[in-house]
């Protein structure tokens, strides 16, 4: 196979051979110079930070163009170039970026409260044309104002001369920033002079490098604004529908990420080896907000059930009006029997008499037993932790009196009555429970349909495992420790106490300190929550920091 002609590399060899000194280093120069443009655009690529990001880039346009000053300005919604960075080497000058000192100016107006573009100030110019600007001596330059650069000269004893303003454009051509060099000076004798052809060039590239850098960061973050905002307008639909979940929703995520740092700066026992990234505590952080998402479906009626009796009304009211009816059968009944005494000419008045008081007094006892019936079943509607079994027997007693609603005799109580009013625990019977349990499984449905980057697709399984329990007991799974992440196990934990501690329950009072973390302890013994994680929620007082903040004052008792 014959070989490729290589004349032109030949040529170019011996041309190199046989250059000036000066020609080769020129070349040298610019080689270096494109290796600098190719290592500064993978540097931006991946700098996260803004503030070091915006201040590497007019770094490296300073050492592009061996400038003495520089300003990155910043285009706002309004129409504005804000200040970003300045810094003036020979006078020690850095504001904005990373030096932690506020620029104190005003962002530069496009145009004029007139509404006319404002030519005259060359920042402004720049933004409004995307025209680059390259000035010689300011001082002799002619169509800018540059008055307050000639102050700024005089309080600081310095000399502004050479300019090179460059626009800083996106892919879709909009102008996002301006780029301003000062005083270009000489590599060997530091003397000012003017920003050459050349490096015009240069700077105009790393500004085209820099914009793309800068749209792209901005573009992740606006779409993890616009993420985080989705997810709380989730939790303000569930906050619409049930104001009781809704709080729930967004508090959570505080004691979530509470214990989550705690772990986080463990240095010794189980988790001194866990450490979690950044990007692991933005997802946990996305988990929390949507561990309930599922409720969304969740009938309110079932959610906000605050009574035992209530469906979409509480129906210990229909109740209140049966005894009240009973209360009127009885006086019927008590006045149709004095009535009969009074017609029966057999017995003496001493006898009707006697015969009346003994009716009233077998009435009165009657309605104390009605309204203590009536006491009962209002008592026994509210829910609570425990209902014994005489408490059962006696809903099933009053069940069984008689009434007659629409001219058939009837039970007092129905079925359904008589199944909620005997609820053990709490205002949900065991269906009502699995639809509210249900929503986990909603949950994890839901969130597995979203198309998730890289450092999120765990958010399901943090979201959906805040039910399972450590012995395997937990829904809808039934997962055990092993089979459990620390996120999810976190998660379990900052469900509950954030439960137990809500004082807009409409089922219950908010527990006080002591009484939430008493409760834990039992599920820590019951290997119902982590061991190890609900030490350190002991041991760092996750509880008393979340408590200052959320809990009412006579909530926080000493624990």
């Amino acid at each position: 196979m014959a070989k490729k002609p290589q004349y032109a590399n030949t040529q170019i060899a011996k041309y190199l051979s046989e250059a000036p000194a000066a020609v080769k280093a020129y070349i040298k120069d610019l080689e270096q110079q494109i290796l600098n443009l190719a290592n500064i655009g993978l540097a931006l690529s991946k700098e996260k930070d803004m503030n070091k990001l915006l201040e590497m880039i007019l770094l490296e346009a300073k050492r592009i163009a061996n400038s003495d000053g520089g300003t990155l300005y910043m285009m706002t919604d309004d129409k504005r170039l804000r200040f970003e960075i300045m810094m003036t080497d020979s006078l020690d000058f850095h504001m904005g970026g990373t030096s932690g000192k506020d620029i104190p100016f005003y962002p530069v107006k496009l145009y004029t409260d007139e509404g006319e573009p404002n030519k005259s100030m060359i920042a402004a110019y720049v933004g409004l044309t995307g025209e680059t600007v390259n000035i010689t001596d300011a001082y002799k330059a002619k169509g800018f104002d540059f008055s307050g650069t000639k102050m700024f000269d005089e309080k600081t004893n310095y000399r502004s001369k050479s300019f090179l303003t460059v626009p800083l454009k996106n892919h879709e051509d909009e102008i996002i920033g301006v780029l301003q060099l000062l005083n270009a000076q000489h590599h060997k004798s530091k003397k000012i002079i003017s920003f050459t052809s050349e490096i015009q060039k240069m700077v105009e590239a790393l500004a085209s490098q820099a914009a793309v850098a800068i749209t792209n960061k901005n573009l992740i973050k606006d779409l993890e604004n616009l993420f985080e905002s989705f997810i709380k307008l989730i939790a303000s639909a569930i906050d619409a529908k049930s104001p009781y979940t809704g709080g729930h929703c967004a508090r959570v995520p505080e004691i979530t990420m509470m214990l989550a740092e705690a772990v986080q700066n463990t240095k010794d026992g189980p988790f001194a080896d866990v450490a979690f990234s950044e990007k692991e505590m933005y997802e946990l952080k996305i988990a929390a907000w949507l561990h309930d998402c599922g409720k969304v479906a969740t009938p309110e009626f079932v959610v906000d059930k605050s009574t035992k009796l209530e469906t979409i009304y509480d129906r210990v009211n229909e109740l209140e009006t049966r005894f009240g009816i009973l209360r009127r059968d009885e006086e019927i009944k008590r006045l149709k029997k004095e009535l009969k005494f009074e017609r029966n000419d057999s017995l003496s008045l001493e006898e009707k008499a006697e015969r009346v008081k003994d009716l009233q007094r077998g009435y009165r006892k009657t309605l104390r037993y009605l309204k203590s019936d009536l006491e009962f079943v209002k008592e026994s509607n509210v829910g609570g932790e425990f209902m014994s079994g005489e408490k059962k027997d006696r809903v099933h007693q009053i069940a069984n009196y008689r009434w007659k609603p629409n001219g058939k005799m009837e039970n007092f109580l129905s079925e359904n009555e008589v199944y909620n009013l005997t609820i053990p625990r709490g205002t949900l019977t065991p269906e009502e429970r699995k639809v509210i349990n249900d929503h986990i499984v909603v949950t994890i449905k839901m969130l597995e349909e979203l198309p998730y980057p890289k450092h999120l697709r765990n958010v399901p399984e943090f979201a959906g495992g805040h039910h399972e329990k450590l012995d395997g007991t937990g829904y809808p799974i039934g997962l055990t420790k092993d089979e459990m992440t620390v996120q999810a196990r976190i998660m379990a934990i900052a469900d509950i106490f954030e439960a137990l501690t809500a004082k807009d329950r409409p089922y219950k009072k908010g527990k006080t300190l002591s009484q939430a973390m008493r409760i834990l302890g039992f599920m820590k013994n019951d290997a119902h929550i982590d061991v190890d994680l609900f030490d350190i929620f002991v041991k760092e007082k996750i509880y008393l920091q979340y408590a200052e903040g959320f809990l009412d004052p006579e909530q926080i008792d000493e624990v």
